[in-house]
């Protein structure tokens, strides 16, 4: 009989399930009298089959090796993007100097258009960060074990995106140094923000969500963070000890483990599912025309799930590449992302079609010279793009040969990120230029190249952060991992 309960636990070293992790100084030092190693359960060579518990050890060796060395000194590759995307960001830095010194009129903002790419670059990253919370609590609740090698830099990912979208709020107010006029304590100018506004409840949401997702994130990577505590030595090791926990793999620990996890992963999924929901219903609430549709909320959710996975498939290109984790990030996890993926795409354009449909029979005719105007007027081209890259590119992922193809996947995952992007500002300027009034309808406006440049430093900052965080923090959870690499190795051997 197999037993998947047994745990290990020794001083030097590591304790994990058996069931999903060996560490390698077991194979030297189990069966010896002072080896330190104390089994608390049936051994692995008392109830495994010889060519099994090796073959656990030996998977378990592979992980370790691999996955820690992606924490070693970077190659020259790494450094030449780094300091291309930190270029960006002084890029987006130096343009928010020069906006800050100057007033938001470099920007081209003028009456009435008041919210531009700032806004529409607010709400993508904050859709961004929808991909930590699908792969990582939703199917973790539903226990599909595909998301094992995924859900990391899925919520690092949301973490970063989140912490972007910041960056918007202070950018578009103008007057940063007095953000604090928004925040609700007792002051002697009597002032209180005004809890009926959605600008708040955004502000509470994102703020919980944020910290949320910080403390999901953290919890996931504790028994990797003993990992790495226990094969590295100097700073690193007391860097890692530190954030570890004192974590040495014992039975109470594994439960309070699971149980903390999946109790912040039940309390995301509706807090995720909220902050988005808020934000659209900073639109919906309003009287202009093209906002003011009650399908917006799960329309605004389901953008953010979209635009979420189509990153994640980015990512997993980039990562599988960079780091060889072919192993790990195989392609039937790719080619189940990717039609995830298509089904969060048709909701999404069902969503899109509903919000068409209701402007169109509506009487509300300045709603549908709205929608009309996104069709021919000045801002048709990039309408039509983004209906090209959310409506029509997403029908390249049922084609069952391009799955899993590396090439084509990469190039439609950013067609997708690419529509979602235009799609946020195709619902906040052709708005803002078809007003009610007929005054407003000759006012186009095209973003300055200082928008631009922030709107670039935005993803520069995002692309570092991640790069950093690689470098600390492993990608991929050695942990989890194992049960497909033994999955996989198992398979391999009967089509032998």
């Amino acid at each position: 009989m197999v037993h998947d309960n047994w745990r290990l636990s020794f001083r030097p070293g590591y304790c994990v399930e058996a069931g999903i992790a060996v560490c390698a100084e077991m194979s030297c030092n189990a069966g010896k009298p002072d080896s330190g190693i104390a089994l608390e359960a049936p051994t692995i060579m008392d109830e495994l089959p010889q060519e099994e518990g090796a073959g656990r050890i030996e998977a378990w060796q592979r992980v370790r090796r691999s996955v820690l060395a992606s924490l070693g000194k970077p190659a020259a590759a790494y450094w030449a993007v780094f300091a291309f995307m930190f270029g960006i960001m002084l890029v987006g830095l130096a343009c928010e100097v020069h906006q800050y010194s100057v007033g938001l009129g470099v920007g081209n903002f003028n009456n009435p258009h008041v919210w531009q790419l700032y806004v529409a670059t607010f709400i993508f990253w904050i859709g961004m960060s929808h991909s930590g919370t699908l792969l990582s609590a939703i199917l973790h609740i539903i226990h599909a074990e595909w998301r094992r090698p995924l859900y990391r830099f899925a919520e690092a990912m949301t973490v970063f995106a989140l912490l972007t979208a910041f960056i918007f709020i202070f950018v578009h107010v103008g007057r940063p140094w007095e953000l604090y006029y928004g925040l609700p304590y007792p002051n002697e100018r009597m002032l209180w923000p005004s809890w009926q506004s959605p600008l708040i409840w955004d502000a509470m949401a994102i703020i919980t969500y944020f910290l949320s997702s910080i403390l999901f994130l953290y919890i996931g990577c504790i028994p990797d963070f003993a990992i790495c505590r226990d094969h590295t030595t100097g700073w690193r090791s007391r860097f890692y000890g530190g954030l570890a926990l004192d974590w040495s793999g014992t039975d109470r620990q594994w439960r309070n483990f699971r149980v903390t996890y999946m109790t912040v992963a039940c309390f995301l999924i509706p807090l995720a599912v909220s902050v988005h929901s808020i934000v659209a219903t900073d639109f919906a609430v309003s009287q202009q025309p093209g906002w003011h549709i009650t399908s917006f909320p799960p329309y605004f959710v389901a953008g953010a799930l979209y635009s979420g996975c189509a990153a994640i498939i980015t990512l997993f290109v980039i990562l599988r590449h960079v780091f060889n984790f072919q192993e790990y990030l195989t392609l039937p996890i790719l080619r189940k992302t990717v039609r995830l993926t298509f089904a969060i795409a048709m909701v999404w354009n069902y969503l899109n079609l509903i919000e068409f449909a209701s402007v169109w029979y509506s009487h509300d005719a300045a709603a549908k010279d709205v929608l009309i105007q996104k069709a021919t007027g000045p801002y048709a081209p990039f309408w039509w793009s983004m209906i090209f890259c959310g409506s029509v590119v997403p029908f390249a992922l049922t084609v069952k040969r391009w799955q899993t193809s590396i090439p084509v996947m990469f190039a439609v995952s950013l067609l997708l990120n690419f529509g979602m992007w235009l799609e946020r500002w195709m619902i906040v300027s052709p708005t803002l230029s078809h007003d009610y009034y007929p005054w407003v309808w000759s006012r186009d406006q095209w973003p300055s190249v200082y928008q631009w440049g922030i709107v670039a430093g935005s993803f520069g900052f995002f692309c570092l952060m991640l790069m950093i965080f690689f470098k600390f923090v492993p990608s991929v959870s050695m942990h989890e991992v194992i049960p497909l690499v033994m999955q996989e190795r198992n398979a391999t051997n009967r089509k032998g």
